[in-house]
């Protein structure tokens, strides 16, 4: 397996001309993580002032250039652009049979980029499993982390090479699986961070100076209790089948803006809860007629 893996993916381990279309957070990030890899960016695409300050900051050797001008220009090349805008962008760029082709959607495959192969490019969908903030630490944190790789058998073991030279672990995803796959990392990456700057809002509200600080430890444990123990790691009034508390929760929340979506979470927790055996559908009743039950407002 290890001499298959260092074997086919050969052709990436030379020196690359990249071109990054465009940089924003993603592209100029990754272009910088293929620089470290041992490959040259050597054009990008950048408009605005922030992206031409990452340009300047992450590719300081790459040359700004019109995105047909970048590919022209690229053996491979990095299309970093939001998804709805990645099929018409391809559509409208020339291609070089030979080339390597790769877009970084986590919710996309490799048949956006199906004009690119149809014109005699390799084409791969290539995505890391983080969120990027605009902020320095973007890079730092692409170490060690998962990338999603879909695309043809010899694509993905192009991607796969590529992957492993910027320090990543690569994931096959199959092209049918990718919004599903793109759903789950939403789910837990951006609704955490919904729910815990709500969290931090009902604190706030309340008089807690620095809810950040408080919150932090609580928050840290229980990701890592679910990370390593999945459903066995959950507490509180839920997995207790605490109806009272569960109530007195919702009533404090009554037009907070938040009192639905801890209904509703509340009611995924006790499913979770019961379907693992750490709630009891005895102990689970009086819970789950609270949940049912829309709040009565007071007259």
């Amino acid at each position: 397996m290890d001499q298959q893996r260092s074997a086919a993916p050969q052709r990436p381990a030379s020196r690359l001309a990249v071109g990054v279309v465009s940089a924003g957070r993603v592209g100029s990030v990754v272009g910088a993580a293929l620089t470290r890899a041992g490959h040259r960016v050597v054009a990008a695409s950048a408009v605005s002032d922030a992206s031409l300050a990452r340009v300047a900051r992450h590719l300081p050797g790459a040359e700004i250039l019109p995105a047909p001008d970048v590919v022209a220009a690229a053996e491979l090349v990095l299309i970093a652009v939001p998804d709805d805008a990645i099929a018409p962008l391809v559509a409208s760029l020339p291609v070089r049979p030979g080339q390597i082709w790769v877009h970084t959607s986590g919710a996309l495959g490799a048949d956006v980029l199906r004009p690119a192969r149809d014109a005699g490019a390799l084409t791969v969908a290539l995505a890391p499993a983080m969120t990027f903030t605009g902020r320095d630490e973007d890079l730092e944190r692409l170490a060690g982390v998962s990338w999603a790789i879909t695309g043809e058998a010899e694509a993905r073991f192009v991607g796969e090479a590529l992957v492993l030279e910027m320090g990543g672990e690569p994931e096959h995803v199959d092209e049918a699986d990718r919004a599903r796959y793109h759903a789950a990392l939403v789910y837990a990456a951006n609704h955490l961070m919904t729910l815990v700057n709500d969290a931090a809002d009902q604190l706030r509200a309340i008089g807690v100076a620095n809810p950040q600080r408080l919150l932090s430890p609580l928050v840290s444990a229980s990701l890592d209790n679910a990370l390593r123990h999945g459903d066995a790691g959950l507490t509180g009034p839920v997995s207790r089948g605490d109806a009272g508390t569960v109530a007195r929760h919702l009533g404090a929340l009554a037009g907070t803006g938040i009192e639905d979506v801890y209904r509703t979470m509340a009611r995924r927790t006790a499913e979770r809860a019961l379907a693992s055996g750490r709630l009891q559908s005895t102990d689970a009743e009086g819970l789950l007629d609270v949940l049912a039950q829309p709040l009565k407002e007071e007259s």
